[in-house]
């Protein structure tokens, strides 16, 4: 009863949500400062009544707010219940069933999920050395997935490399950029470029605007590109609180940006901390560290972190295995980290 493809697949294994107060959650990217908030305005003068009734289907309000900020228009938006069905809504649409996926190794892990449950055949490319931009040696893939900043490496590949492949490749590219707003640039102005046809870049919510339990993200790019997404979309995927709680938190940029200086200040002093203790850290463009303790052990040391009561993430694996991935808390939350590891 159960698809052969199904059965057979390994389900996304997400980073652990631990339920004690008191622990330090540094596992999963979370922003640590809370919502706008005109957000939290929004939840408390939100009329519940207006429950009964169905959202709006197309998320208008949303888009024209989000073309206005990316000098787009309204039919280049689509809306999804997360990034994460954005990108399983394109391997519906822009993937044949004896199509394929490809992405970087390593990258984000739901990339091969979604392969798996969609059927086609994965294509993963190995980056260079450092993790570094490898391009493609072929363009067969039917989907391209690339994570710019990369996750969980935290570097950000070349522009001029990213569009060089986007312009060469024949199918459809999917820039995700989820950490976008902590890095020096972006590739946007990929997607709203006139002549282009194939490229998307994708945003979230959860990580630059504290909205990581909304389910929330967006993607951008050509006309008919969009218009397929909404062809295949379930009727109703975002809720209408999603919808104004959204709304709010675009209607306050600077809040947002201004947390985002506070990460990415907190970022530079624990690289540099990290580093005059001997660690190899990545040049982060996001709200993480990807780091290498000095002897290499990072599954010991996470493990040491985890009694402490302090959450970091670990990848096993021969390209990951000996480093750890560490989000950028507070100041308070990154002395106690900095005080539990050795000197």
């Amino acid at each position: 009863m159960i698809c052969k493809n199904v059965q057979a697949l390994t389900a996304y294994t997400p980073g652990e949500q631990p339920k004690d107060a008191g622990i330090i959650k540094l596992n999963t990217n979370e922003n640590p400062y809370p919502p706008s908030p005109k957000v939290a305005e929004a939840l408390r003068t939100f009329d519940a009544a207006r429950l009964r009734l169905y959202p709006d289907p197309v998320f208008m309000a949303l888009r024209l707010r989000i073309a206005e900020i990316h000098g787009c228009t309204a039919e280049q938006v689509f809306i999804g219940n997360g990034s994460d069905e954005i990108l399983a809504l394109c391997t519906r649409a822009f993937v044949e069933n004896d199509g394929s996926v490809g992405y970087f190794v390593p990258s984000y892990s739901l990339y091969p999920v979604l392969a798996d449950i969609r059927g086609v055949t994965r294509r993963p490319v190995a980056l260079g050395s450092g993790f570094t931009w490898r391009a493609p040696a072929d363009d067969a893939a039917s989907l391209f997935f690339i994570t710019n900043p990369n996750a969980p490496t935290s570097l950000l590949h070349d522009k001029a490399s990213v569009a060089a492949f986007c312009r060469t490749f024949r199918g459809v590219v999917l820039i995700d950029e989820a950490y976008g707003d902590f890095a020096d640039d972006t590739c946007m102005d990929l997607a709203l470029a006139a002549d282009n046809a194939n490229t998307l870049v994708m945003r979230t919510f959860s990580k630059s605007f504290s909205l990581a339990g909304l389910r929330f993200g967006y993607v951008i790019g050509p006309a008919a590109l969009v218009g397929a997404l909404y062809k295949i979309k379930d009727s109703y995927n975002m809720d209408m609180l999603a919808q104004v709680v959204g709304l709010a938190a675009l209607n306050d940029l600077p809040y947002m940006q201004e947390n985002v200086r506070r990460i990415r200040a907190t970022r530079d002093r624990l690289t540099a901390e990290l580093r005059r203790r001997g660690w190899t850290v990545c040049e982060s463009q996001t709200n993480f560290l990807f780091a290498r303790p000095p002897d290499g052990d990072a599954a010991r040391l996470f493990e040491a972190l985890k009694a402490a009561k302090i959450y970091v993430r670990y990848f096993p694996g021969p390209e990951t295995g000996d480093y750890l991935r560490i989000t950028i808390g507070t100041e308070a939350q990154t002395d106690a980290l900095l005080a539990a590891l050795p000197e």
